[in-house]
């Protein structure tokens, strides 16, 4: 389904906005009809997750993005306190400082630039979830960081190279990847892996022994998962059902949030940097906004947060066109279904896969206008009557239009991380700078341009998430405006 994102909308224009391939193995339907799409997803007990796509995904146990029926409701109730507004500000104190010093290393390049934003970005994301995810803090630039006793790897490392090496992880057995025949790349991902699982424990244990003290959480992620999970269990012994994440559940859930919570959002950071550079009035739309809602203590997340909305509108565009997730792959199981399209009611046979093409979706001109593929952040926004900046607001799109973090039931609960640390960057980068294509002798801006919208046009899926397959192509220099 990787198609998808080079194709955009134009199979269904050909054969209209849901059609079936037939393939030895099954029948599979590929959705792109709003009104459709937001009813598979919103049906989440008829229309379910095909487990043998999502089984690699319990690589250190059963987690929300995995399970089914009553045992989704039971994470669903015991994760979602994880994302509060606590847990919000802690992402939005940690991603402003770490784009401020992403944002110096890149400024002390001065005209050479820099090619590494998408490899700069997914350290600042990896910085961001240990610390509002994890509580374990690193500087962004530290080249070598102190280890703790009995490890080889510190927190951040190992899980980098667990998140970098996932597809590995999925196939093979930990115990095969730690054989010591086994190639040293493979030993050295094991090695990882055990390390992050070893960290976690220590963390639960950690945060269990400050429960037992009556001691306040942290309130980052971990501390309010395993919060959450042991008050359940103390319900339990008034009489109440025991519901709480055993040590597995607790594991596959930390696990799931930190891959969810980096990849994603460092993806959404990198492409939205090079469709800055190659659109510098956007830029400078963005900094009238950023420097007409920040007064006095800028960093503050309750009051600038949400008055930054071009902000994310230009994270909204970017995932509308580059979003990370091309498609939703749903199952019929092993009972019958059935499937509204416009006036018509269709039946559909047990066994059957419904993939919701979100990049279609994302790319109707029905829904979007004649320039769908045309990358504009403003039509996101609705000026205010008095024509103030800060008064702006968002529109809502049409149901079903837009689901870069899914739709219905099993949305995404990380949104608002991510729409958090997306702003925060945003905030720091362009207030006072701006970020321009590094041209080659003899090169115009515009010739700059094309390069860079050639280099995220040429993106690719990568394990499972969309990706620039060669983001070193077109180096980035930043200037103090």
């Amino acid at each position: 389904m990787g198609w998808t994102f080079q194709d955009k909308y134009a199979v269904h224009n050909e054969f209209g906005n849901a059609f079936t391939l037939v393939t030895p193995s099954r029948n599979e339907i590929i959705l792109a009809d709003p009104e459709a799409a937001h009813g598979v997803l919103s049906r989440r007990k008829e229309y379910i997750k095909p487990a043998e796509m999502y089984a690699p995904l319990n690589i250190f146990g059963p987690n929300l993005d995995t399970v089914e029926g009553e045992d989704w409701q039971r994470h669903r109730r015991l994760t979602a306190p994880s994302f509060n507004e606590k847990s919000s500000s802690l992402v939005w104190s940690e991603a402003l400082r770490q784009a401020q010093d992403m944002l110096k290393s890149w400024t002390e390049q001065g005209k050479r630039g820099t090619q590494d934003t998408a490899r700069d970005t997914a350290k600042l994301a990896l910085h961001v979830i240990t610390s509002a995810g994890f509580g374990v803090s690193y500087a962004f630039d530290a080249d070598s960081q102190p280890l703790p006793s009995k490890h080889s790897l510190t927190y951040s490392d190992a899980l980098s190279l667990v998140l970098r090496n996932f597809i590995l992880l999925a196939i093979f057995p930990l115990r095969l990847l730690n054989f010591p025949f086994s190639p040293k790349p493979f030993r050295k991902v094991g090695q990882a892996a055990q390390e992050f699982r070893e960290y976690m424990e220590q963390m639960v244990v950690n945060e269990r022994a400050m429960i037992s003290k009556r001691e306040s959480g942290t309130g980052n992620l971990m501390s309010a998962l395993v919060r959450a999970s042991e008050e359940d269990k103390l319900s339990s012994k008034t009489g109440g059902p025991s519901q709480g994440l055993n040590a597995d559940e607790i594991l596959g859930n930390a696990f799931i949030f930190a891959m969810a919570g980096h990849e994603t959002t460092a993806n959404a950071i990198a492409a939205a940097l090079v469709l800055l550079a190659a659109n510098p009035t956007v830029q400078d739309w963005l900094a009238e906004e950023i420097n007409n809602v920040s007064s006095g203590d800028d960093t503050n997340y309750e009051t600038l947060f949400p008055k930054l909305n071009r902000c994310m509108a230009v994270m909204l565009e970017t995932l509308r066109l580059y979003g990370s997730i091309v498609f939703i792959p749903k199952s019929t199981g092993s009972h019958a279904q059935t499937l509204q399209i416009k006036d018509t009611t269709h039946p559909i046979p047990p066994n059957t896969f419904i993939y919701t093409n979100s990049q279609a979706l994302h790319c109707n001109p029905h829904s979007w206008g004649p320039d769908v593929l045309t990358w504009n952040p403003k039509r996101w926004i609705t000026p205010s009557s008095a024509g103030h900046v800060g008064a702006e607001t968002l529109i809502e799109p049409q149901q079903g239009t837009f689901i870069p973090w899914a739709d219905g039931p099993r949305l995404c609960p990380g949104r608002k991380f991510a729409q958090v640390e997306f702003v925060a960057v945003m905030k720091t980068l362009f207030r006072d700078h701006r970020v321009q294509a590094v041209l080659k002798e003899g090169e115009d801006e515009e010739s700059g341009k094309t390069r860079l919208l050639q280099m995220i046009d040429d993106s690719a899926i990568f394990a499972i998430t969309l990706q620039m397959q060669n983001p070193r192509s077109v180096g980035l220099r930043w200037v103090k405006k």
